[in-house]
């Protein structure tokens, strides 16, 4: 082999070595305990990603000043009785100014003494696939910092009342806080799930609403409107006083009273409604039906629907008993005696005399005999 050759072998080992290297730093690590997973966040070059191999429990808080993802892989990471306080940090996860880009995928949080995470202060949280539960101060704090929802589901967190997304400025942040829905929102209580602080520190905040998103954040008046699919409006808070919400979707609320059962929906500004999508909304027992939509609740005067829809709106509905149907009596049925539609040919008739006429010969002819005898 010639020297060219080898020189070239060499440089192309070398080119495709170094082309390896940043995809083996960014290649997942796994780890198995809390001391393990500090060390590996410590460690981790920006753009890593570290998988649990089981569940984990943890003492204190995890702090993330980097690009980074965390995949559960299905896992727990759990919050002990004994937690260790950092500087005054309690939250499970904290993604730290703006250098911290944290994913969150395929993960339980469970329990803690404040909140499940948070962006602080220009950092930027994702949620793809999280479930967050058992946290006494609420699920996600986006204070000052960016969180995105793409998969989040939301158990019971708070004391007194329930916590989901508390929307948020620090004293010290720097930033203002936004959220991004990307795609699904569930809840087990429709209580504060989107909640505006009103400690006096927020001033603005951002929400906007991918094109796909199946959960919307909405704002409707003064209110901060989360909504499903259909539109139909999950939790609603309002914006305080002192803060301003920019949002890129801007509705109003169309509330329905219908047998003591409150529906709540959102429409644009400037829009007709129609007696279909009210009734869309509305589910009746079997025996009702709807006799007419009004604005008051004595049923005086018709709600009218050539009017476009320019503030919030109340609808009441007015149902009445299906009327009783009369079932007509049966009558008894009569039975008739088939009629026999064999086209006759007479052979029965003729075959009938024939016998007879046989019978009464035979007869005739005994008798004879017996005389003559």
């Amino acid at each position: 082999m010639n020297k060219t050759l080898k020189f070239i072998l060499f440089f192309v080992a070398t080119l495709v070595f170094a082309l390896l290297v940043p995809n083996y730093s960014k290649a997942a690590t796994m780890v198995n305990d809390e001391e393990t997973l500090n060390n590996e966040i410590s460690s981790a070059d920006p753009g890593a990603t570290i998988t649990l191999q089981n569940d984990i429990t943890v003492t204190k808080p995890i702090v993330i000043a980097k690009e980074l993802t965390i995949d559960g892989n299905g896992h727990n990471v759990v919050g002990s009785n004994e937690w260790t306080s950092t500087t005054g940090n309690q939250t499970m996860f904290t993604a730290q100014l703006s250098d911290a880009k944290l994913t969150l995928k395929n993960i339980n949080l469970k329990n803690g003494p404040k909140y499940g995470v948070q962006s602080y202060d220009g950092a930027s949280v994702t949620l793809d696939n999280v479930s967050i539960t058992g946290f006494k101060y609420g699920a996600v704090l986006a204070n000052g910092g960016n969180v995105e929802v793409k998969k989040l589901h939301l158990g019971k967190n708070g004391t007194n009342e329930n916590n989901g997304i508390e929307i948020d400025k620090g004293a010290a942040a720097t930033n203002n806080p936004s959220l991004v829905m990307n795609g699904i929102l569930t809840t087990e209580s429709n209580e504060n799930v989107i909640r505006p602080a009103s400690n006096g520190h927020l001033t603005e905040f951002t929400v906007t609403n991918s094109s796909t998103t199946t959960n919307k954040v909405v704002l409707a008046g003064n209110k901060v409107v989360l909504t499903d699919s259909n539109n139909n409006v999950i939790s609603e808070n309002t914006v305080p006083d002192k803060a301003t919400a920019n949002t890129d979707i801007k509705k109003l609320i169309v509330t329905i009273f219908t047998n003591n059962i409150t529906n709540k929906i959102t429409v644009d500004s400037g829009t007709k409604i129609s007696a279909d999508l009210l009734k869309s909304h509305i589910k009746l027992d079997e025996n009702q039906v709807i006799d007419g939509f009004f604005t008051d609740e004595k049923f005086t005067t018709a709600f009218n629907f050539d009017n476009p829809i320019t503030t919030d709106t109340t609808v009441y509905t007015k149902t009445s008993a299906k009327p009783e149907t009369t079932v007509p009596e049966t009558q008894p049925e009569i039975e008739h005696q088939e009629k026999d539609e064999t086209p006759k040919t007479g052979v029965e008739n003729y075959l009938g005399i024939a016998i007879l006429t046989i019978l009464l010969s035979t007869i005739s002819i005994v008798s004879m005999k017996k005389k003559n005898k």
